[in-house]
């Protein structure tokens, strides 16, 4: 996601919150900005510092192009695993941060393997297929109240029932490291939407009995084509659209995603540190980062 998906970049924007975990039970009301943070706090990730969450979706992703019928293209299933940790600021109050690395892997829409490569249907090459892994995909630490004294809401938050909904859109367009240095000018932007929609049990979320949550998530994301199909520019989109919830535990994850971590990526049974330094990934970034590394690869050998 943005990467893909973003359930990454994308799934980290959405995690800009946080509170105290009252030392007795009570309801969380959403009208109070640091109950509103913990309401997020559990939605994320849960209570306890240190304790790992992991979201999994599974989906389809489509074509989109002007003029012809949308491709349904592949398959994806992934997970992202976090952690949040306790953040304080003498202003702004106790928050947290979040801190995690998530994977999507691209099937064949009639076999349900994970691809190696691709053969791409408007250009006829066969080309190697880079799975979403994008490590890591952090958030800022978030509090009850921003720098200028604002308090944190929810306001897409209402409820149905026994359900609460939480539906979240997150525009992107920003700089794009695979193009030029006048985007402002000639296009070339990396532009996509992710859509995250949870849906919760009010009396599992609320009550502070309850350690964390178990939210089920729906993401739809819109971009750009990716950049490993070598599309040359061609017009389109890709639609990926998936569900999925946070699960109980690592274990609980699809057979096929634990063999394909455990084969290529053992780094993502377990979340970064929380005082994880580095910059995000995206598909973007680390795309340019494999090419430019085989660039000069091949340059050493002339």
């Amino acid at each position: 996601m943005k990467s893909v998906f973003k359930l990454g970049i994308a799934l980290a924007v959405v995690a800009a919150t946080s509170s105290v975990t009252p030392a007795f039970a009570r309801t969380l009301d959403a009208n109070v900005p640091e109950d509103a943070l913990e309401i997020m706090k559990r939605t994320q990730c849960g209570e306890a510092d240190g304790v790992p969450a992991v979201y999994y979706w599974s989906g389809k992703v489509y074509s989109r192009v002007a003029g012809e019928p949308d491709r349904h293209l592949f398959n994806g299933e992934g997970m992202n695993i976090r952690q949040c940790v306790r953040v304080e600021d003498p202003k702004r109050g106790v928050g947290y941060r979040q801190v995690s690395r998530e994977v999507m892997f691209y099937l064949d829409p009639e076999t349900n393997e994970v691809l190696r490569t691709w053969d791409n249907p408007w250009s006829g090459e066969t080309v190697n297929v880079m799975q979403i892994a994008n490590d890591p995909v952090n958030g800022h630490p978030s509090y009850p109240y921003s720098a200028d004294g604002k308090p944190y809401a929810l306001p897409t938050m209402h409820r149905q029932g026994k359900w609460l909904f939480l539906p979240m859109e997150v525009p992107l367009f920003y700089h794009n490291v695979l193009a030029g240095d006048y985007q402002d000018y000639v296009g070339n932007k990396y532009h996509a939407m992710e859509i995250f929609d949870f849906a919760m049990l009010a009396d599992e979320i609320l009550d502070t009995k309850n350690p964390t949550a178990y939210p089920t998530i729906s993401w739809v994301r819109i971009s750009d084509w990716m950049p490993w199909m070598k599309m040359r520019g061609r017009q389109g989109q890709m639609v990926f659209n998936a569900m999925g919830a946070k699960l109980k535990s690592y274990d609980d994850l699809p057979k096929v995603i634990k063999d394909e971590i455990a084969l290529n990526h053992p780094e993502y049974t377990a979340p970064p540190p929380g005082d994880d330094p580095r910059p995000n990934e995206t598909t973007w970034t680390v795309f340019k980062e494999m090419i430019d590394a085989e660039r000069a690869a091949k340059a050493e050998g002339k």
